[in-house]
């Protein structure tokens, strides 16, 4: 059985992965990078042994993690997952000596009809995962719901670190392709991930931002970060090192929003009050408050010197 990796025996917030960056499980610098001393900015990382490596380069992707897994340090300051490319690619990577140096594992092209042949690998050992949704499945409501009643399974559930969202493979089942200067919600996605959140959110399950195809369009970027941030998306994959500092600053919290979340964890605050000129109610925003706060722990907050008071409004 695989020893336990102390991630995977305590809690994890999924804000603490940061902006992933995906990598061929080929690169020559891998234990650089894994150990941090390349891209040492890293949060998180994900080498793919799926559509990043080409069909003959495979068995050379697989080599190359195999040996280079007895160089990972065992504490490294970072989260490691491999993108298996299939669950005959899993059941190999499974057998890698030192694979218990990698946190988890992304299960991609995730649906109904691969989801024992993961799971069954997967079991006896204590890997985290993160399904991606990316199929055509995608696009069926009742598909999906029949998916979230087998991953709400109690010896599932606590394995799944968070869901995520393949908008480019989603995208390609339709026959598109992402135009420059429009962001994700301007094309039909914004009804797909909008479904997937109702579907999935209401049952603690955490989904991820898609990637963001290009590298010279800040101000599109920075208007998508918003919009995931606006449906409850984390985790914005990377596709480049250049993107993460500009997404991960976008997940640093805003001071008022700071303040409120604080006031609204108070057991002392009213049960509505207002605040920034905002009407705040602990019934109903305590979990956003709860989003809040741990998006503040990884990121911090945004430079502001408002200060915050509440006035009771209850009366």
């Amino acid at each position: 059985m695989t020893t336990l990796h102390p991630m995977l025996t305590k809690p994890c917030s999924p804000w603490m992965l940061g902006a992933p960056l995906y990598m061929p499980a080929h690169r020559r610098d891998l234990v650089d990078i894994a150990n941090g001393e390349k891209l040492e900015f890293l949060r998180s990382m994900i080498f793919c042994t799926e559509d990043a490596v080409s069909n003959q380069d495979i068995a050379r992707s697989l080599q190359h993690l195999g040996a280079c897994l007895p160089d990972f340090a065992e504490n490294s300051g970072r989260y490691r997952f491999i993108r298996a490319r299939n669950p005959e690619v899993l059941a190999q990577l499974l057998e890698l000596p030192d694979i218990e140096k990698i946190d988890g594992f992304v299960l991609p092209k995730f649906s109904e009809d691969v989801f024992d042949a993961y799971f069954n690998l997967l079991q006896g050992t204590a890997f985290k995962v993160m399904p991606t949704l990316e199929t055509r499945a995608v696009f069926d409501g009742q598909a999906m719901i029949r998916l979230r009643e087998r991953l709400v399974q109690s010896d599932i559930f606590p394995r799944v670190l968070m869901l995520r969202i393949g908008g480019n493979d989603l995208m390609n089942v339709l026959g598109l392709r992402r135009p420059r200067g429009l962001t994700l919600y301007d094309t039909p996605m914004s009804y797909v991930i909008a479904q997937l959140v109702t579907l999935f959110k209401p049952y603690n399950f955490e989904l991820s931002a898609p990637v963001f195809d290009y590298l010279n369009d800040t101000a599109t970027l920075q208007k998508e970060i918003q919009l995931d941030l606006a449906h409850g998306l984390t985790g914005k994959t990377a596709i480049h090192p250049d993107q993460i500092p500009a997404i991960e600053a976008a997940y640093a919290v805003g001071r008022d929003d700071y303040e409120m979340a604080l006031s609204l964890s108070d057991d002392d605050a009213p049960a509505v009050f207002k605040m920034h000129n905002s009407m705040c109610e602990v019934a109903t925003h305590q979990q956003w408050a709860k989003t809040i706060l741990n998006r503040q722990s990884c990121f911090g907050v945004t430079l502001c010197n408002r200060q915050g008071e509440y006035a009771d409004i209850s009366s």
